[in-house]
């Protein structure tokens, strides 16, 4: 059986020059399958794998947002805590030129633009999270101090 050849990313020239433990998991990407996708491929819980959101304020100052895979967020209550007016999903294209990443491969780890990050507070409950590698069909999975180790986000609690 041949071995499986991950991508090197520049999410993953990150991680290793952090120092970062993690995995790497391929899987078949299909087209806006999105989070419940990547779930079922790898056998885990939807609600462990997180999303990677490109957003906007009201001056279209971009922001990362990481969200579990099953719930959605609230931007007005995103915008309450981060003291804007308004936020908003980036269009993809904007959301690519950014990040530097493909929209469903989009990485919040070594992002082309340097973007502020906030996290979902309830994601650092969890053991294991599992987050875009920076390829679309590749992820890594990591302990969520890792993540907060590497990106120093700040926390926020905007799930619905």
């Amino acid at each position: 059986m041949a071995k499986e050849k991950f991508p090197v990313t520049p999410a993953i020239r990150l991680l290793r020059e952090k120092k970062a433990a993690f995995t790497e998991h391929l899987y078949a990407y299909e087209d806006k399958g999105g989070t419940a996708v990547s779930s079922r491929e790898l056998g885990v819980d939807e609600h462990a794998v997180i999303k990677t959101l490109v957003m906007e304020d009201e001056a279209a100052r971009p922001l990362i947002v990481l969200m579990h895979g099953d719930r959605q967020v609230s931007t007005k209550e995103l915008a309450r805590q981060i003291g804007c007016k308004t936020v908003s999903p980036c269009a993809p294209a904007t959301a690519d030129k950014h990040s530097g990443y493909q929209v469903g491969g989009t990485s919040p780890f070594a992002t082309r633009k340097a973007m502020p990050v906030y996290l979902e507070e309830t994601i650092t409950e969890l053991p294991r999270i599992y987050i875009n590698g920076g390829k679309r069909g590749f992820l890594i999975g990591l302990d969520p101090r890792e993540l907060i180790r590497v990106l120093q986000p700040r926390l926020v609690k905007v799930g619905i």
